[in-house]
C-alpha cells in the first residue's frame, strides 16, 4: 500500500492576520468562542484537505468552503499539490476585498 501523500496548507499573509482577528473578536464576546472557531476553521480545512475540489468555485479557481457555526467562509486555491488559503472571509462584510491578493 502506497502512503498517502500529505497536502500542504499555506496562508496568504492577510488570511493569517484574518484568522488571529476573527479568534480574538470571538474571544472578547465570550471566552471559549475565540477556541470553538479557531477549531471549526481547522475542521474546515481537513475537509478542505480530503476533498479539494468539493466546494463551488466562486470565481475563477478560487473555492469558498463556508465555516460551520460561524459567518465566515475559507477562500483558497489548488497550486499542485498545495491549497493556498486566500482570505477568512466574513461573509456580512464587502465580498470582493480578497481579490487583490491573487496578484
Amino acid at each position: 500500500m502506497e502512503p498517502i501523500l500529505e497536502i500542504k496548507v499555506s496562508f496568504h499573509p492577510d488570511a493569517e492576520t484574518e484568522l488571529n482577528n476573527a479568534i480574538e473578536y470571538y474571544e472578547d464576546c465570550q471566552a471559549g468562542l475565540g477556541y470553538d472557531f479557531s477549531l471549526e476553521v481547522y475542521s474546515s480545512i481537513q475537509r478542505i484537505k480530503a476533498f479539494p475540489n468539493a466546494w463551488p468555485i466562486l470565481e475563477d479557481q478560487i473555492h469558498r468552503c463556508l465555516i460551520r457555526r460561524f459567518p465566515f467562509g475559507l477562500l483558497y486555491f489548488i497550486d499542485n499539490d498545495e491549497i493556498i488559503i486566500v482570505a477568512i472571509m466574513n461573509l456580512r462584510r464587502e465580498p470582493q476585498y480578497w481579490k487583490n491578493r491573487l496578484k
